[in-house]
C-alpha cells in the first residue's frame, strides 16, 4: 500500500480570502505557479459541510525551487469560520505546516524586514536542526526549516514549497501505526518526550509532550517525485491536558490547514488495503474530478484522530491552458519520473506581482 503513496502533493489552508491569501503566500513562501484555478461546489464534501452542498473558489499554487503545494481554499456561499476557542500546541489535527528553505538564516533576516510575524527567534528541534516560526495574517502558523533537495536552483528564493506538517494526535502509538505503516513514513528521525525549549513561545507549549519526527526511509519515486522532493511529518501528542480538535463545531475549508494530501497512483488498490486496515474511503470521487484546468482521481480518510488527509491520483495538469497545452501523466508510467525539462516547463504559467 505505502508503495502507491508517492509523496505529500499539498497541504489546504481554508482562508477568508484566497487571492489576498494566495499573494502573501506567493511573496512570502514563492507559491507564484497555479496547477489550478477554479470556483464550484464543493459537492462531494457534504459529509465535512453539514450536510449541504457549499461553493467556494481553490488555488493550488506551488514554488519551482521544490517542495509540495498550498491548496488556498475559500467558501464563497458562506462565511469562513475560525476556531471558537484558542488553538494550542497538540490539538488534534494539522497544527503547522512545514516550508523548506536553503537558508533559515536568511530567511529570518529578510522576514524581520518585512510585514510578516515571526515568532521568536531561531529555534532548533531535537536534532538540533534550525528553523523559524511565522504566522500569516489570518493566524495559520508555519515552520520555516533548511533542506537540500532542490528541484529548479535556477529559482532564486529564499524559500521552497512544503515538505511537511506537525499534527496533534491523542494516543502516539496508534498513529505511528498509521503513518509509518500504511503512510509509510517509516523512518523515525527522533521520537522524544519533554518540555522543549523550542515550543516554549506557541499556546500550550509549555507543557510536556511527546513528539516524533517522521520521514519515508527511501526515495520516492513518481512522475512529480523530482519537484516535491522529501517530505516530514511531526507528530505531537500533550501528555498534561486533553488536547481539542482543531476543526471541532466547524466545516471543513473553515479557517486553517484543512488536510494533509498525496500524491499516489492505484487509487483502487488503496482503496482496498486501507479499507482492510479499518481506515475506509469517506469521500470518493470516483474515476475522474476536473477542476476545470486539472484533472484525476481524489479520495479523503481520517487518521485515528480524523485528521483529513486526501489522496490525488493526477491525470492531467495545465501548461499552457490558452493554447491547449496540457500534460498529460495518465498515458505515462506512473513509476517513472517526468524529465525536468517537462517538469520545468509549468514556469509559464507563473503569476508575477
Amino acid at each position: 500500500m505505502k508503495e502507491n503513496i508517492i509523496g505529500i502533493q499539498q497541504v489546504g489552508v481554508g482562508i477568508p480570502d484566497v487571492q489576498k491569501a494566495w499573494q502573501f503566500y506567493r511573496h512570502y513562501f514563492g507559491m507564484d505557479v497555479p496547477i489550478f484555478q477554479e470556483s464550484a461546489e464543493a459537492k462531494l464534501m457534504t459529509p465535512y459541510t453539514g450536510g449541504s452542498v457549499h461553493a467556494r473558489s481553490a488555488v493550488l499554487a506551488i514554488n519551482l525551487l521544490g517542495g509540495s503545494g498550498l491548496e488556498i481554499w475559500q467558501y464563497t456561499s458562506r462565511k469562513t469560520e475560525p476556531a471558537t476557542f484558542d488553538l494550542q500546541l497538540g490539538d488534534l489535527g494539522i497544527y503547522i505546516t512545514r516550508i523548506k528553505s536553503p537558508n533559515v538564516q536568511a530567511v529570518y533576516d529578510y522576514y524581520k524586514t518585512q510585514k510578516i510575524k515571526v515568532i521568536g527567534d531561531i529555534k532548533t528541534d531535537p536534532n538540533n536542526n534550525p528553523y523559524i516560526l511565522v504566522s500569516d495574517p489570518w493566524g495559520s502558523l508555519f515552520q520555516i526549516v533548511e533542506a537540500n533537495d532542490w528541484f529548479r536552483t535556477k529559482e532564486k528564493k529564499l524559500t521552497g514549497g512544503v515538505c511537511g506538517a506537525q499534527v496533534g494526535v491523542s494516543n502516539m502509538d496508534k498513529s505511528l501505526k498509521f503513518y509509518t505503516e500504511l503512510l509509510g513514513f517509516n523512518k523515525v528521525v527522533y521520537d522524544k518526550t519533554d518540555v522543549f525549549n523550542d515550543l516554549t513561545e506557541l499556546s500550550g507549549g509549555k507543557g510536556k509532550c511527546r513528539r516524533v519526527l517522521l520521514e519515508r526511509n527511501v526515495e520516492n519515486t513518481g512522475a512529480f517525485s523530482k519537484l516535491l522532493g522529501k517530505g516530514q511529518i511531526e507528530l505531537i501528542q500533550v501528555l498534561d491536558r486533553a488536547p481539542k480538535k482543531i476543526f471541532e463545531n466547524r466545516f471543513w475549508g473553515d479557517l486553517g490547514f484543512i488536510h494533509l494530501c498525496f500524491d499516489v497512483r492505484n487509487m483502487k488498490e488503496l482503496e482496498l488495503n486501507f479499507a482492510k486496515h479499518g481506515y475506509p474511503f469517506t469521500v470518493d470521487s470516483s474515476a475522474s474530478f476536473d477542476m476545470g484546468e486539472a484533472a484525476g482521481h481524489f479520495s479523503y480518510i481520517e487518521d485515528p484522530d480524523g485528521t483529513l488527509v486526501e489522496f490525488v491520483e493526477t491525470y492531467r495538469i495545465p501548461i499552457l491552458k490558452k493554447i491547449g497545452w496540457y500534460l498529460d501523466v495518465a498515458k505515462r508510467d506512473r513509476m517513472k519520473t517526468l524529465p525536468d525539462w517537462m517538469l520545468a516547463t509549468l514556469r509559464f504559467t507563473r503569476v508575477r506581482d
